[in-house]
């Protein structure tokens, strides 16, 4: 994996935020400025006098202005924000973004089709996605099986490394974790209240004692993954930092820097039960290396070696098997036990980011930069049984329900697709929305998806509800 941040590239963000232009223009048409400081408009040199009536003397305006022009506005006494949507909003015809098409320059439809053509997918191997286009799925797009819910958009999903975005991790249909900049913050959809969780912005350290812990602790640390099972949250850093927390326990019970090398960055943690029953960890590095934390005792039970950095780790619902994808076309099955290499998996082209198990533990997924997912059965390893097409970027993030009839896919940027398992993923649901994706997660009960959506003007964390077919249960959400 590249060593470049987030913030280094801007999550490939400024060219492709520069179309959002034409939107910010209609929308300062509605803003009040009366009583606004003059000074400001001065100094940013735009004349708000017909602001939006001339569009080619607008577009000459940096993108920075604008952008420091909103932050000025929001510290005014105006409260420029968006507002949260919620379903009634949208079935009233409002973007479920709160965008405003209808004052735009273009048409959404336009707008879309300029995105496809002009996004630029973030690959270490040149045209890797017109090398595995031949093989790929046609699907039907005409599934439906979770409806929006809500918009929350006093939620800003962010994320620190563009090729990293599991950063959302849901422990409930109304309970969220994600990091929003240098915290860690819990949304509960049921109550719409966010609260910081921990602020990684200046030091932290174990308030417990434990052999391997750094008591020192860290300061500044830049989250790159997270994950959060019932009361335990582990978040791994660009510097290999590991941090423990338990969400029923004040301060921080373990912290952890397990690898110095130059490129140490935590890539992907899961939480999962051994075939002992013991609940651990499981952290991927850019070091090459995949480690077993024992969390009763904090210390390290196993450490496992690859060919290459490894960027997503998944263990089987057994916990004898680990998917381990990386910095290579092919990936591996490996015993959990012995890091021994059970099989190759070859048919990717480019470096993998993401990984899922299907609750049968006998099938499972990967994401590519190639923009594909494949599907593996570990009957026959030879090769992959499906594979399945993205729209505009990279497959970064992966997951299940855990009933095991819907599988998400999320790519780098605007689209999250769900899949109908027993169709043999013949049949998806396309959800269709504009910026960075920093995470998604079904909860648990698989009653509710969420979605992390990083843009600076219409960021937000997406709320999608299963749908039921329950014709009584529908007519009471109706009439209200």
């Amino acid at each position: 994996m590249s060593h470049q941040q987030g913030d280094d590239v801007d999550y490939v963000a400024d060219e492709h935020e520069m179309e959002e232009l034409d939107v910010f223009i209609d929308e300062f048409q509605d803003i009040d400025l009366d009583g606004f400081d003059s000074d400001v408009n001065e100094r940013r040199g735009i004349d708000l006098d017909g602001f939006g009536s001339d569009v080619d003397e607008f577009l000459d305006v940096e993108l920075s202005d604008v952008e420091s022009y909103i932050d000025e506005l929001q510290e005014t006494d105006m409260n420029y924000r968006m507002k949260d949507i919620s379903a009634v909003d949208v079935r009233s015809g409002r973007d479920i973004q709160g965008i405003p098409w209808e004052r735009a320059i273009v048409t959404r439809e336009i707008r879309r089709q300029r995105r496809l053509q002009e996004y630029q997918n973030y690959e270490n191997i040149h045209q890797s996605d017109e090398k595995s286009e031949k093989e790929c799925k046609t699907t039907k797009k005409d599934g439906l099986y979770y409806d929006f819910s809500y918009n929350a958009s006093s939620v800003i999903p962010t994320f620190s490394h563009t090729q990293l975005r599991n950063m959302i991790s849901a422990t409930s249909k109304h309970d969220v974790y994600l990091l929003s900049h240098f915290s860690l913050m819990h949304w509960s959809s049921l109550t719409c209240v966010k609260t910081e969780i921990l602020d990684l912005s200046g030091h932290v350290a174990p308030c417990e004692k434990h052999p391997e812990s750094h008591s020192e602790g860290f300061t500044h640390t830049e989250v790159s993954t997270l994950a959060v099972n019932d009361k335990l949250l582990v978040a791994g850093g660009l510097q290999g930092e590991l941090i423990v927390k338990y969400l029923d326990k004040p301060g921080v019970c373990f912290c952890s820097q397990p690898t110095y090398d130059d490129d140490a960055i935590t890539t992907a943690i899961e939480i999962k039960n051994t075939v002992s029953g013991a609940l651990h960890f499981f952290a991927s590095n850019n070091d090459c290396g995949v480690r077993d934390f024992d969390m009763e005792t904090f210390q390290l039970f196993n450490h496992f070696h690859l060919p290459w950095p490894v960027n997503h780790t998944s263990v089987s619902p057994d916990g004898r098997l680990l998917i381990v994808v990386g910095d290579d076309p092919e990936g591996m099955l490996v015993d959990s036990r012995n890091g021994m290499a059970l099989s190759h998996l070859s048919g990717h082209v480019d470096y993998s980011f993401a990984s899922a198990w299907h609750p049968d533990g006998r099938t499972f997924a990967t994401g590519n930069q190639d923009k594909t997912c494949r599907i593996w059965d570990c009957r026959n390893l030879s090769k992959s049984v499906t594979v399945l097409k993205g729209n505009l970027g990279a497959i970064r993030s992966i997951s299940y329900t855990s009933d095991g009839r819907f599988m998400v896919m999320a790519e780098s940027a605007d689209f999250v697709h769900v899949f109908y398992v027993k169709s043999g993923y013949e049949v998806e649901q396309e959800i269709d929305f504009f910026g960075e994706i920093s995470g998604v997660s079904f909860s648990p009960d698989t009653e509710s998806l969420f979605i992390g959506l990083r843009n600076r003007t219409f960021g937000s964390l997406l709320e999608f509800g299963r749908r039921h077919n329950y014709s009584y249960h529908d007519a009471m959400i109706w009439a209200l």
